[in-house]
């Protein structure tokens, strides 16, 4: 892949204060993304701040830098908008609409700082931006951060100089949003995963920090949703499964606890389409989750009936019904579902 990072030089070289910015409900990707950078800018001299909108998932936790929290918007918004004001560079990640920062689009937009985005989905805002990295073509946020690490000045094209704090986030990032490189793979993924590798990153310590760390309570909330709540549509080839606020409080939930859940449906064979629906802990929204085998673009179905967007097998969305209603409309979604856009 081919990078011209000259401008994006231009922006960090004379940068003083930098604000790393990541998406409402942080995935791996997200976390992984935003971690990297700042462990990179630190390499530079640089004293970057990080923001999410809410919190990550705890088996994320370990990312988190020694030297500085990670700042989550909605516990302390004023600090947060405080920190955007007084930037003169915001890099989000991550996100390809402003709107998914949620409390903070308004105070990105008005700032003058210089902004940059580094994104890997489809449809982003381009025009909100000074500079923008942006392509599909990539498993992960992580992966093409990792290329243009790789084209920077200091790097130049040799993995071995990227902090390995810096390293082990990329890969940490790329491996979740590949489902543990089952999905949204390219040939450049598994060479991001070999050089990193090469460079000192050790695979099975970060699996295992990242996939073998849940409770006992989660796994059995896990079991539960499979058992008693996962709802298989024949004629659709999809499933679906509802999470609520009540469930939660039973299976001691915390943020990342349905981390993979989604994914689940799809290891039967008649199942193309899957989705998980989980009340908000307020009860103002259901927050939604797609996932579908290869043939089926379930981004168009998010985008068309659930508010949201993101991949072509891996979306997500919101739906401002009660939970009680989703199932049906669900239904109707699917059979409004043209085969023009399913398969397209």
């Amino acid at each position: 892949m081919s990078i011209d990072t000259e401008p994006f030089e231009v922006f960090l070289s004379e940068a003083r204060d930098i604000v790393l910015i990541g998406h409402f409900n942080p995935d791996g990707d997200a976390v992984g993304s935003v971690t990297a950078a700042w462990h990179y800018l630190r390499s530079r001299g640089k004293h970057p701040h990080i923001l999410l909108p809410s919190p990550y998932p705890e088996s994320m936790s370990f990312l988190e830098p020694n030297e500085q929290k990670i700042l989550i918007c909605e516990q302390n918004l004023a600090e947060a908008r405080r920190l955007v004001a007084r930037a003169d560079l915001l890099i989000c990640l991550d996100l390809n609409r402003l709107a998914r920062t949620e409390y903070l689009e308004r105070d990105i937009l008005e700032t003058p700082a210089r902004k940059v985005l580094i994104d890997h989905h489809i449809a982003a805002e381009l025009d909100r931006f000074d500079l923008a990295f942006s392509t599909i073509d990539v498993s992960s946020t992580c992966e093409l951060l990792y290329q243009i690490l790789l084209a920077m000045p200091d790097i130049d094209g040799d993995p071995a100089r990227i902090p390995l704090p810096c390293a082990e986030s990329l890969y940490v990032g790329m491996m979740t949003d590949t489902n543990n490189f089952s999905n949204s793979v390219f040939p450049g993924t598994f060479d991001m995963a070999a050089r990193l590798i090469a460079r000192g990153v050790d695979k099975d310590d970060l699996q295992e920090k990242v996939l073998s760390c849940y409770s006992v309570a989660r796994t059995r909330l896990m079991g539960h949703m499979v058992k008693d709540k996962m709802v298989i549509l024949p004629r659709h080839k999809a499933a679906y499964m509802l999470l609520s606020n009540k469930e939660k409080e039973q299976y001691q939930f915390v943020p990342g606890d349905s981390e993979g859940f989604v994914n689940l449906p799809l290891a039967i064979a008649d199942v193309e389409i899957s989705a998980l629906f989980t009340e908000n802990a307020a009860g103002e929204y259901v927050r939604v989750s797609l996932r579908s085998k290869s043939r089926i673009n379930v981004n168009r179905l998010a985008v068309r009936f659930f508010n949201g967007g993101g991949h072509r097998n891996a979306s997500g969305g919101r739906l401002y019904l009660p939970l009680e209603e989703v199932p049906a409309y669900f239904e109707k979604a699917l059979d409004a579902y043209p085969d023009e856009e399913k398969f397209s």
